[in-house]
């Protein structure tokens, strides 16, 4: 008798145990993230300025007259940016006098004049029509909000000897690139020497297109 209820004591233990087994569920430590990665595209954005320029004021030129115009460009971009001005001076076969009166004969002259500022580097010159193109790259990387020295100040009307030009109308039409500086200029070189190979894809990247420079 002692054996049998021994015996049933240790099945009963087994079956609860294999009813444990059975009926039980593992937990996992888990977990999960995500990124969305936001790109916004950028901006080159200028404005060519010429705040003392008063159109008002320039309806009857004399020979030798300074004339108040002073081009520079502001970044209201979001991109640092390689900034350009170009200049187109009108040209005329007339004759002149030097600053002592003397008589010069009759020749192709450029009728505006103008001194660059040392803030600007020539990158070219060259003859389009009846104007000489000045192209000038500005010696520092212009960034968003940031405005140019101007390139000049005034420009002054060539001494021209009176009754050739009279009640004729000029214009000295002014022009602002920029190119983004970013894989433009390459990374070896001066500002300058960036500048000038930038402006090389602004030109190509232009052609035919709204923003070209004068041909």
């Amino acid at each position: 008798m002692k054996i049998r209820r021994t015996f049933a004591k240790t099945a009963a233990v087994c079956c609860a145990v294999g009813a444990l087994a059975a009926g039980g569920t593992m937990a996992y430590l888990t977990d999960y993230d995500k990124t969305v990665n936001e790109f916004a595209i950028g901006k080159v954005d200028i404005q060519l300025q010429e705040p003392n320029w008063k159109p008002e004021e320039n309806t009857k030129l004399e020979p030798s007259e300074q004339i108040r115009k002073d081009p520079q460009v502001k970044n209201v971009g979001k991109n640092d940016a390689f900034v350009y001005l170009e200049v187109s001076i009108p040209t005329a076969d007339v004759i002149t006098a030097d600053a002592s009166g003397n008589r010069i004969g009759r020749k192709n002259t450029e009728l505006f004049a103008f001194e660059k500022k040392a803030d600007w580097t020539l990158l070219e010159s060259k003859t389009s029509g009846q104007n000489k193109v000045y192209t000038f790259s500005y010696n520092k990387i212009l960034k968003p909000g940031q405005t140019s020295m101007s390139l000049f100040d005034t420009v002054t009307f060539a001494n021209i000897i009176e009754g050739q030009l009279d009640t004729r109308q000029f214009t000295v039409p002014v022009k602002a690139y920029a190119i983004q500086t970013v894989n433009t200029g390459g990374d070896a070189g001066t500002i300058v020497q960036q500048a000038a190979s930038a402006y090389q894809k602004y030109v190509k990247q232009n052609n035919g297109q709204a923003g070209e420079v004068t041909k």
